[in-house]
């Protein structure tokens, strides 16, 4: 006669988790949006300590004409 099954191990349910163990991804991601959101609302404008000079003289917006059309002149 052939003997039963043999008890390996008992299951039993696991320990409700705490509250910070259900919780703490709703916590870190809402530090998270907060440090994201501190951070750019104080360093988005920040102005350099010393601003940089603007040009002083116009920019050459074409350059002198150079050809043989350079050297028709207009006869008066």
């Amino acid at each position: 006669m052939a003997k039963g099954p043999a008890v390996i191990g008992v299951l039993t349910e696991p320990p409700a988790p705490t509250w910070w163990m259900a919780n703490r991804h709703k916590v870190l991601f809402v530090i998270g949006l907060l440090v994201g959101y501190w951070l750019g609302t104080h360093t988005a404008d920040a102005s350099p300590a010393r601003p940089e000079p603007g040009p002083t003289a116009p920019a050459i917006t074409h350059a002198p004409a150079r050809g043989a059309h350079a050297l028709v002149q207009v006869a008066a």
